[in-house]
C-alpha cells in the first residue's frame, strides 16, 4: 500500500492544474449541445442528422475508432507512443476474417484480438527491449502488416468462392439486438420532429434498435477502461510508468512488464476495432477497408486528453459527421456549416471572457463566413461532403489543443535500471 500511495502523490495532478468538469456541468452541455443541434435541425430542414439511422450509422462507424483510441490509451498511458494502431486493425481485420468465415463471427473477433495483439507485442519488442524510436517502429508495423496480410490473402482466399487475393469470403453475420416496443415508440416520436423532444428520441432509438452484440462489448470496454487505469493498483503502476518510469523502479514496479502488457493489450484493442470492421461493419475482409481508422483513433485520444471519456467523445465525433456523409450527403453537411456558424459565435464570447481578443477576431472572421457561406447556397461541393469528416477533426483538435496534457514521459526512451 505504501509503494501504490507514494506513486499516487506522483501522478496526481498539480494543484495549479485544470479543475475537472463535475458531472452536473458534463450533463448541461451536452443538453446544450443537444438543444443547438435540434435548433439547427428546425431551421435548416435536415431532419436526418438526429434519425434512427443516422445515430445507428454513427455507433457503428465510432466504435472501430474508438477501440483503436482506446489502444492508444493503453499504451501511452504506459509511456509507449503507438503510431503501429493502423497496421494493428489491419492484422485485426484479416485474422478476424480468416478465422470468422471458418469457425464462426465469434472466433473470428477473438482472433482479430489475437492477431492485434501479435503486432501489439511486436511493437513492444521493437520500442521497450531494443529503445528503437516509437514513431519508426508504428510505421514500420502499419506497411508490414499490409504487406503480411496481402500474402496471407494469396494462399487463405484466393481460389475459394467468394474469395481472392484482396478479400474474404462472407462471414456469418454476429446477432443484433433490438428493445422491442421502445425502438418503435423511438421512431414514431423522432417522425414528429418536435425541438429536443424528436432528437433525444433519435438517439435513444439508434441505441435500441438493430445494435450489435459486439458494440455492446466495445462500449462497455470504455468504462471498464476507465476504472481499471484509475481504479486499481495494477492501473496506477501502470499510468506511472508513463508519467515517471524512473521513480515507478524505485518503488519496485516492473516498467518492461508493464510496458509490454499495455501495448499488447494497445494492440488487441486495435485488433478488435478491425475484426469490427470486418465482421460487423461489412461482413467480409477487403484490402485496405481500414482506411486509416487507426490514425483517426489516435486523434480521437488526444482529443480526448487521454482519457477514456474523451476519446470516446472523440470516435463519436468522428462517426459523427462520416454518417452524415453517408447519410443525406449534401443537405445533412450544409446543415453543418451552421452548427459550425453558431459554435464559434460562442467561442467569440468565452475567448473574449477570457481576454483572447485575437483568437476571438479569428473566430468571429470564420463564423461570418460560415454564415455567408450557408446562407447564400443550398448545398456543398460533393469534395466537401467526402472530407467533412476530416476537416472536422482536425478543427477539433486545432481547438482542443490548448487544455492537452499527455503523460510525462510519453515516448521517452527509458532503459531498466536508471531509477537505481
Amino acid at each position: 500500500m505504501s509503494t501504490s500511495k507514494a506513486t499516487a502523490a506522483r501522478v496526481a495532478p498539480t494543484k495549479g492544474g485544470r479543475r475537472k468538469l463535475t458531472l452536473p456541468i458534463v450533463l448541461l452541455i451536452i443538453a446544450g449541445a443537444l438543444a443547438l443541434i435540434s435548433l439547427v435541425r428546425l431551421i435548416s430542414g435536415a431532419n436526418d442528422i438526429t434519425s434512427v439511422g443516422q445515430v445507428r450509422g454513427a455507433l457503428s462507424l465510432a466504435v472501430p475508432i474508438g477501440l483503436a483510441g482506446l489502444g492508444g490509451l493503453w499504451a501511452e498511458r504506459a509511456g509507449v507512443v503507438n503510431i503501429g494502431l493502423e497496421g494493428m486493425m489491419v492484422l485485426g481485420t484479416w485474422f478476424g476474417a480468416w478465422a470468422g468465415f471458418q469457425w464462426g463471427p465469434w472466433v473470428g473477433v477473438l482472433f482479430g484480438i489475437l492477431g492485434g495483439c501479435l503486432g501489439g507485442l511486436l511493437h513492444a519488442v521493437i520500442t521497450v527491449t531494443f529503445g528503437v524510436n516509437h514513431i519508426v517502429s508504428g510505421v514500420a508495423i502499419n506497411i508490414l502488416a499490409v504487406g503480411v496480410t496481402r500474402y496471407l490473402s494469396n494462399f487463405a482466399f484466393d481460389g475459394i468462392e467468394g474469395g481472392s487475393s484482396k478479400q474474404s469470403p462472407r462471414i456469418d453475420p454476429i446477432d443484433r439486438i433490438t428493445v422491442p416496443g421502445l425502438s418503435d415508440w423511438m421512431q414514431d416520436l423522432q417522425q414528429q420532429h418536435w425541438f429536443l423532444i424528436s432528437d433525444i428520441a433519435g438517439i435513444i432509438g439508434g441505441l435500441v434498435t438493430g445494435l450489435s452484440l459486439l458494440t455492446v462489448v466495445a462500449l462497455l470496454l470504455i468504462p471498464a477502461t476507465w476504472w481499471i487505469l484509475w481504479r486499481t493498483p495494477f492501473g496506477l503502476r501502470l499510468r506511472s510508468c508513463g508519467e515517471s518510469p524512473t521513480a515507478a523502479e524505485t518503488l519496485g514496479v516492473n516498467v518492461y512488464k508493464y510496458k509490454y502488457i499495455a501495448v499488447t493489450i494497445s494492440g488487441g484493442l486495435a485488433g478488435l476495432g478491425g475484426a469490427f470492421l470486418a465482421i460487423v461493419a461489412t461482413g467480409i475482409y477487403q484490402e485496405g477497408q481500414t482506411g486509416g481508422r487507426g490514425y483517426i483513433g489516435l486523434a480521437a485520444m488526444i482529443f480526448g486528453n487521454w482519457m477514456p471519456g474523451g476519446m470516446a467523445l472523440g470516435a463519436g465525433l468522428f462517426g459523427f459527421t462520416d454518417s452524415l456523409k453517408l447519410r443525406g450527403g449534401a443537405e445533412n453537411v450544409h446543415a453543418m456549416l451552421l452548427l459550425l456558424a453558431i459554435l464559434l459565435v460562442i467561442a467569440v464570447f468565452w475567448q473574449l471572457y477570457r481576454k483572447k481578443y485575437v483568437a476571438a477576431v479569428i473566430s468571429a472572421a470564420v463564423s461570418a463566413l460560415l454564415f455567408t457561406w450557408y446562407f447564400l447556397t443550398d448545398q456543398v461541393p460533393s469534395q466537401f461532403v467526402d472530407a467533412a469528416p476530416y476537416v472536422t477533426t482536425l478543427l477539433v483538435l486545432s481547438l482542443s489543443a490548448q487544455r492537452l496534457r499527455m503523460p510525462k514521459a510519453d515516448g521517452v526512451p527509458y532503459r531498466k535500471g536508471e531509477g537505481k
